[in-house]
């Protein structure tokens, strides 16, 4: 029965196994404080639909600011492992000012503004270390049994979280409950402590150079299209993300704690996605399933602004809305990522990730932003339609691309369709 139970992964690698437990309990904070942050900022400082969108942009700015060079950074440096250890550290740090500075009654959004901007910032070395430290933990063979592990561990985390999370803010306060997200950021790095895994090594010369990671993008049509994707739907699903819980709480009336438990109920969408993704990409390919998930992850939150009537029937909307969407979100950040871990090379690998989240998540701050703007100019209700339908044009990009074609993961630096012939990779010299 246990070995059932428990993936084959993190029964045999013991290394795999504190490396996915340190996630496992960052990733259900981040739940937590995925609500309860918004409310800190609604509930107890009564925030404007415009301060709430300089929030999101905030800490989404960093990725803008700074992945590029944190990817230059940590490919020339290398300590991938030490690096998210300090980061962990760090935003455990600024979580906690949260609830100090309110039991202190001191407590205010230029201080939130700053906890976002810091935490955004630790977020971007952590996860442009994350991308080279788990091609040194799982073996090349089983990139897709690993990203299903880790964001099926996500979508676990996604159904406890935010129930916890709204449940606590009841019981306790905003504020408080954002210590649950500091607790786990420290325990993240414990469990990161005791993995000493072979790194890749560092780069150097010219393949240190900090625009590496943006050429390789620029030549690579399988991770450009990706990124013309991605970050049409991020572009609008953080127009949506920062006008979410405001729309919910006052328009649609949604006591938090109920819409915790709706969230994280419809969460096991994405529990199904993780289970589903392998055997989805094993019978229409790994790029259709790709290309299957852009779709299914923007397209159900369509139902938000459709919700209305009676409680009963606005909740089941939420439900079906987050359950859809987290069987979409799963498939499409599972296969991406064993795309990328197979395709990109050792020594670009940091830049890469660091050149792809400056574009893909740097245009996050400015859909918050635009969300924060629209809503207050033409009303919240329209502002979310716009949002939630412009995230369904993202798989446009890969419709043409090369990435329909792939049938299994391709060899690192040479992507191949169903012929076994190249499809144009170029690594720069």
């Amino acid at each position: 029965m246990r070995e059932r139970l428990i993936p084959e992964l993190i029964r045999v690698n013991p290394v795999f196994r504190n490396f996915w437990t340190g996630e496992a309990i960052s990733l259900f904070g981040d739940q937590v404080a995925m609500i309860a942050l918004p409310l800190v900022a609604v509930l107890v400082l009564d925030a404007s639909a415009a301060e709430m969108g300089y929030l999101t942009a905030l800490g989404l700015l960093p990725n803008l600011l700074f992945s590029l060079h944190f990817g230059a950074w940590v490919d020339r440096i290398g300590h991938r492992r030490r690096m998210m250890i300090a980061a962990d550290l760090g935003r455990a740090a600024a979580a906690a000012t949260i609830p100090l500075a309110y039991a202190l009654d001191e407590l205010t959004m230029p201080q939130m503004y700053a906890v976002a901007f810091v935490t955004g910032t630790l977020s971007v070395l952590f996860f442009v270390s994350y991308s080279t430290l788990f091609v040194a933990v799982v073996p090349r063979d089983r990139y897709v049994e690993g990203n299903s592990i880790l964001n099926g561990t996500r979508a676990l985390s996604s159904m406890a979280g935010p129930s916890t999370g709204g449940i606590l803010v009841q019981l306790l306060s905003a504020p408080l409950t954002v210590l649950v997200d500091a607790v786990s950021f420290l325990g993240s790095a414990v469990f990161l402590r005791r993995i000493s895994p072979q790194e890749p090594p560092t780069a150097s010369g010219e393949h240190a150079g900090i625009t590496a990671g943006i050429r390789y993008i620029v030549r690579e049509p399988v991770i450009r299209a990706s990124l013309g994707a991605t970050a049409t739907v991020n572009l609008f699903n953080f127009m949506f993300f920062a006008l979410f819980i405001l729309y919910a709480t006052r328009a649609l009336r949604v006591e938090p704690g109920t819409l915790g438990v709706v969230l994280g109920a419809g969460a096991v969408g994405g529990v199904i996605g993780s289970l589903v993704t392998g055997r989805v990409s094993r019978r229409i390919g790994i790029g259709r399933a790709c290309a299957l998930g852009c779709i299914l992850f923007p397209a159900p939150l369509l139902l938000v602004p459709l919700a209305g009537g009676p409680e009963p029937a606005v909740l089941a909307f939420l439900f079906l809305a987050e359950f859809g969407s987290g069987v979409g979100v799963m498939m499409l950040d599972i296969t991406l990522g064993s795309i990328f871990a197979a395709v990109i090379p050792d020594d670009l690998r940091a830049r890469v990730s660091g050149a792809y989240m400056m574009l893909n998540y740097g245009v996050r701050p400015l859909g918050a932003l635009a969300g924060g703007v629209l809503a207050a100019s033409i009303g919240l209700r329209p502002a979310v339609w716009i949002a939630t339908a412009g995230a369904c044009a993202g798989v446009l990009f890969l419709l043409p691309s090369p990435v329909m074609r792939m049938r299994e993961l391709p060899g690192t630096g040479a992507v191949e369709h169903d012929a076994g012939e190249p499809l144009g990779v170029d690594v720069p010299a």
